[in-house]
């Protein structure tokens, strides 16, 4: 689709996720006194969970916001507070994995060798072992979560034991996949049931923020392209800042921390909830060679080629460009909002004494809207194209459990052509946020964006002018492109052939 007054950095859209002692089953056998206390110790947990949500439920007056009051039972349905009570030993009996397993695994994401961790497993007891009726791995953003990351790595290495909790700022998702998965694999291919069972009964907890959770899915996601199914759906513990996907499959926009019991309550849900279907969309970025990108890790780098246009082109083509892809989940956006993120992240890594929780966060976020924000869009000589930001969005929530795109009535919808939006329909809803009053209204949800098009795929096309760099992001994850004056860039979107996997957390 093509505009007749286009913007200067939007010119077309197309519709078209170690070193490992021989305890044995040991760590399941529990005796009797250490039973009881643990019983005592849940109960206890539980009483405090319930005093705790009825304390915080009676301070909620009427005079409250609904945006606070929308929190507070967000927080409390993401720890599952209603009649669920969690035994830890019935939790570790379902979800941990054999001891030589585990060795194997760490030795094979160590070594990278899986004939060596081969032997590792073989050699360690393992008799008439049971495979977990439902195995689980943690990921754990560190950084996330007021940089509470740590003290939740701790809490999950209590309940289900320091192996199965990863912490993403040693390990990457990808070695898990490519080194981990594979040993189940291979002593699978040998005829261990164990493994064989482990590897497919087997899910994946992920605490951080929509990027964590999406850097985890696209590592996941490889197993589809390399025929190892099935892939393990995934659970969300929120620590990020908007949490949009976590509030999309009923985890909650945040996690109540003075809650003890609340991380067990997720590990529960997380191997007892049903799974959803959600489309994923494969983004490639094509620049000039010479414009140097420092990327987050949600993208990797291609090498160099030769452009080959496909469609119209509007503007200067470069001899050579420089690639770069990822997959996102949730929504791509450039302009304003990418803007402020960026500002905000790189906040974080260089005072993040200053972000250190999510009213703080989003005190700063709103500080850098209202003084870079809304003014992206360079000089125009048409008042009429202020657009600041497009969001390709493939969920319904955005900017912390909004929904910019509206719930729209079926006769606007047969007006526009637009059809109802799902989260696993094959389209993106492509809207535009324009000056700043415009973008605070939608964002409170008093009005809806500017609503521009529903698309399978996407292309844009943007060049230099007065701003010498256009700002992107994709769930969360921004990064600074630079502009060429005389050549032009690409943006490519399209559906992924198959559907990621997460557990509903209602």
């Amino acid at each position: 689709m093509s505009g007749t007054k286009p913007t200067p950095f939007w010119k077309q859209v197309r519709l078209s996720f170690l070193n490992s002692s021989d305890r044995g089953a040991d760590r399941l056998r529990e005796a009797s006194p250490l039973r009881a206390a643990e019983e005592e110790e849940d109960e206890e947990e539980d009483a405090a969970l319930v005093a705790e949500g009825e304390s915080v439920a009676a301070s909620s007056t009427p005079s409250r916001t609904a945006s606070s009051s929308s929190s507070i039972v967000e927080s409390i349905r993401g720890c599952g507070l209603p009649g669920l009570r969690v035994g830890r030993g019935d939790l570790r009996r379902r979800v941990v994995i054999p001891d030589r397993l585990l060795a194997g695994m760490a030795e094979a994401i160590r070594s990278r060798n899986l004939c060596a961790a081969e032997v590792a497993a073989l050699e360690g007891e393992h008799g008439e072992e049971d495979a977990p009726e439902t195995p689980l791995v943690v990921f754990v953003n560190s950084r996330s979560g007021r940089r509470h990351g740590p003290v939740l790595k701790s809490r999950l290495q209590e309940l289900i034991g320091e192996d199965q909790v990863f912490d993403l700022s040693v390990m990457k998702p990808s070695d898990f996949v490519q080194y981990g998965l594979a040993f189940l694999e291979r002593l699978a291919d040998l005829g261990d049931y164990c493994a064989k069972a482990t590897r497919e009964n087997l899910r994946v907890m992920v605490a951080g923020g929509d990027g964590t959770v999406g850097w985890v899915m696209e590592s996941l996601g490889e197993l589809y392209v390399q025929n190892r199914e099935p892939v393990p759906p995934i659970g969300i513990i929120p620590l990020g800042t908007g949490n949009d996907l976590s509030r999309s499959f009923g985890w909650g926009g945040s996690f109540p921390f003075s809650w003890k019991s609340a991380v067990k309550r997720s590990l529960y849900k997380a191997i007892t909830g049903p799974i959803c279907r959600l489309d994923s969309w494969h983004i490639t970025v094509s620049v000039p060679v010479e414009d140097m990108i420092e990327l987050p890790h949600s993208l990797r780098h291609l090498g160099e080629s030769t452009f080959l246009p496909d469609g119209d082109i509007e503007g200067v083509l470069p001899e050579m460009i420089s690639c770069f892809d990822g997959v996102f989940y949730n929504y791509f956006s450039i302009g304003m909002d990418a803007q402020v993120a960026y500002s905000f992240h790189h906040l974080r890594d260089e005072k993040p004494y200053l972000a250190h929780g999510p009213l703080a966060n989003k005190l700063i976020y709103t500080g850098y809207s209202c003084k870079q924000g809304w003014f992206f869009t360079p000089c125009m000589s048409d008042p009429s194209l202020s657009i600041r930001a497009i969001v390709a969005l493939n969920l319904h929530n955005y900017g912390s459990g909004r929904n910019p795109w509206g719930n729209l009535k079926p006769e606007y919808l047969e007006k526009r052509g637009f059809v109802e939006a799902h989260m696993d329909d094959g389209l993106l809803e492509i809207f535009g946020l324009k000056q700043g009053w415009h973008a605070s209204l939608v964002m409170v949800e008093l009005i809806s964006a500017k609503h521009i098009a529903q698309a399978a795929a996407i292309r844009l096309e943007i060049r230099g002018g007065e701003w010498k760099d256009a700002y992107m992001q994709m769930d969360g994850e921004p990064w600074k492109q630079p502009m060429n004056n005389e050549y032009s860039s690409f943006v490519e979107i399209e559906r992924v052939p198959w559907q990621s996997l997460i557990i509903n957390g209602e």
